[in-house]
């Protein structure tokens, strides 16, 4: 803690936390007990059952309500004198601007995605207030400190992304049960509950039908005279028989690979069973969650059920989804907090699983997988908050030289369960705090505006509101008080090809994309290139510099990279940071003054590499940590806690 005269900093601090999770929680009660008496909370959940365990300022009787809000009134409780406002919304919603944040000495961020910690390092880098990051999966955890002009931003070191899968392994040759939850989900549960308009390769007919008309028709579309349990039988049919079936058709797929089974109702449930599956009245749990489950006497979420116990959920499931919640039909997206839809992806995953002969798992299990959930860990939370707080006075207190960044180990290093580092100077690589070109490989001829804006600047750049410009001439623009008739001209633009905008862009065109929310602005240099690989780059884009790494080769979205957990301290994805490819802070300011101590200097051999992780099944898409860089023996730095 502070000494008596420091503390002041603390007391006059007006501080922005942003997420009030596991992390958060903790972190609001820690900061409370420090001193720190302004304190304003943004997050948009709501409490769930699943967050009692950790989440220890909530009850049973807050589930449903605000996050943010419960927790004020927890702390409230025990630190009454203290103001703290809570604002239940999402932290990029427009009224959380760059004017907004400039309010606040610093802004402590306790997030679970990677696209809400970009933002909000963005606006700390255009407010010009220091942001300290953390995150936290199982054992592991990390606390980082960013102050614009002084150390790297959140973005100076490219972060792990997302494993992506080809749509034919997806579709044709699943080989592991993670291919068959991205199937349940992304494919099935979307076409059925979702957007039906969207093309996939679930809708397949039969080219030698009797009746051509009918071999156009939909068969997600139910008829109108049509009764539920033929409805059921005839979606399952269709994806889990006739399209192995059709999938078997192609010998030359096969003739490496083993052959899936085709299932049909009749082989798993006797004739007309199905018909009498489930009862609605009982479909209902005590918290008024609608389950599958209870009505077909299925208890425990850990149980890996039979093939038959899986028929049953997915018919009831889809059951109850038509007759409970009809209106929500058309507009559903997978949330790993409906417990119907994971029933419904839970069942499909492992009726597809046993077609390809690929192990079945539990409801828990599948929950986990596709929510990308690594259960957590209250110990974990409670040290990187006590971290985050630490940190947070060094900040307020000028106390520069002693920033660290510190990473929480599973098991000890050189005696030490925390690792303490200096931070690193910003990387002028990064597009972000730097404003380097970036660079993109694509296909002028063939892609459209819209899949730049939606694979590149959306979602690899992970702007809200862009802006594009091609020199003077403004090609797209997204907001809300953006004129009719402009807003149609931009919508045209969408569908069509980059050769053939009214400013044609074509091989060596530099763009500027803009976001005002952010005031993030970065420039495109555009590369025409014919072909892609389908397997390796999905996009059919390859995008350099975004994740580039200080003398490292540059990286780009076109291979996807596996995050996944390891049984050692660190998550890795790609190549480990490598030795000295970053200058310390303090070396930085020793080589100024001429006083640096040899004995001090960081040597390559005395480093470990980070441990080496396998590919893992279960964990393929997960992105917690980054890799922390290794640490001389020679500069260990003692944290007093």
């Amino acid at each position: 803690m502070a000494p008596g005269s420091d503390m002041e900093a603390v007391k006059r601090a007006k501080v922005l936390m942003v997420g009030a999770g596991g992390i958060g929680c903790e972190l609001l009660k820690t900061l409370a007990l420090s001193g720190f008496e302004d304190i304003h909370i943004i997050d948009m959940d709501t409490i769930e059952v699943s967050n009692l365990n950790r989440q220890f300022l909530f009850r049973q009787c807050h589930v449903g309500q605000s996050k943010a809000k419960v927790a004020r009134d927890a702390v409230l409780k025990f630190r009454p004198h203290i103001n703290i406002k809570p604002y239940h919304a999402n932290v990029k919603n427009p009224e959380f601007n760059i004017e907004f944040f400039k309010q606040f000495s610093v802004v402590v961020n306790g997030l679970d995605n990677l696209d809400a910690r970009r933002h909000v390092n963005r606006l700390c880098l255009a407010a010009e207030v220091p942001l300290i990051e953390s995150g936290t999966t199982g054992f592991l955890g990390q606390v980082t400190v960013h102050v614009k002009g002084k150390t790297e931003c959140y973005e100076c070191q490219g972060k792990p992304t997302p494993k992506t899968y080809p749509v034919c392994t997806i579709t044709n040759t699943p080989s592991k049960f993670v291919h068959c939850v991205v199937w349940a989900k992304d494919l099935l549960f979307a076409k059925l509950f979702g957007d039906r308009s969207q093309e996939n390769d679930l809708n397949v007919q039969s080219s030698d039908s009797v009746d051509a008309s009918k071999n156009t028709e939909d068969v997600f579309e139910r008829n109108p005279d049509e009764d539920l349990e033929n409805y059921g039988q005839r979606i399952y049919d269709h994806v889990f028989g006739y399209n192995i079936e059709l999938a078997l058709s192609n010998e030359e797929t096969w003739r490496q690979r083993e052959k899936p089974r085709p299932i049909y109702i009749n082989d798993v449930l006797p004739e007309k069973s199905f018909q009498k599956n489930g009862y609605l009245e009982n479909s209902i749990d005590v918290n008024m969650a609608i389950s599958a489950m209870p009505a077909l006497g299925l208890k425990s979420p850990q149980d890996i059920w039979s093939l038959a116990e899986n028929t049953k959920v997915f018919l009831e499931a889809l059951s109850l989804f038509i007759k409970k919640r009809v209106k929500d039909i058309g507009n559903l997206m997978f949330d790993k907090d409906d417990q119907l839809a994971v029933e419904f992806v839970t069942a499909a995953a492992n009726i597809r699983a046993s077609s390809f002969g690929i192990p079945m798992h539990s409801l828990f299990e599948t929950k986990g997988i596709a929510g990308n959930i690594v259960h957590a860990v209250a110990t974990t939370n409670a040290i990187i908050a006590g971290l985050i707080v630490i940190e947070a006075i060094k900040v307020l207190q000028g106390d520069f030289n002693n920033y660290r960044m510190t990473y929480c180990l599973e098991f000890p290093k050189r005696k030490m369960l925390l690792m303490p580092i200096e931070p690193f100077e910003a990387n002028k690589s990064c597009y972000v705090c730097s404003e380097t070109p970036l660079i993109l490989e694509i296909n002028t001829r063939t892609s459209k505006l819209r899949d730049f804006v939606e694979k590149i600047v959306r979602n690899k750049l992970g702007m809200n509101l862009p802006l594009i410009m091609h020199g003077a001439n403004l090609i797209f623009e997204d907001g809300d008080d953006i004129e009719e008739d402009v807003a149609s001209n931009y919508a045209r633009n969408l569908d069509k090809v980059l050769a053939e905008l009214p400013s044609p862009v074509t091989s060596g065109t530099v763009l500027t994309v803009e976001d005002l929310q952010q005031e993030l602005t970065c420039n495109i240099i555009i590369k025409h290139r014919e072909e892609f690989n389908e397997e390796k780059e999905p996009d059919g884009m390859v995008l350099s510099g975004w994740t580039e790494r200080a003398n490292d080769k540059q990286s780009s979205n076109g291979e996807s990279t596996s995050s996944v957990l390891t049984n050692g301290p660190y998550v890795a994805s790609g190549k480990p940071l490598v030795s000295g490819t970053k200058r310390k802070l303090s070396e930085m300011e020793e080589a100024s003054d001429n006083s640096c101590n040899p004995s001090s200097k960081s040597n390559s051999a005395d480093r470990e590499n980070p441990q080496q992780v396998d590919d893992n099944d279960v964990l393929d898409d997960l992105v917690i940590l980054e890799v922390p860089p290794e640490v001389p023996k020679k500069k260990k730095v003692q944290l007093s806690v």
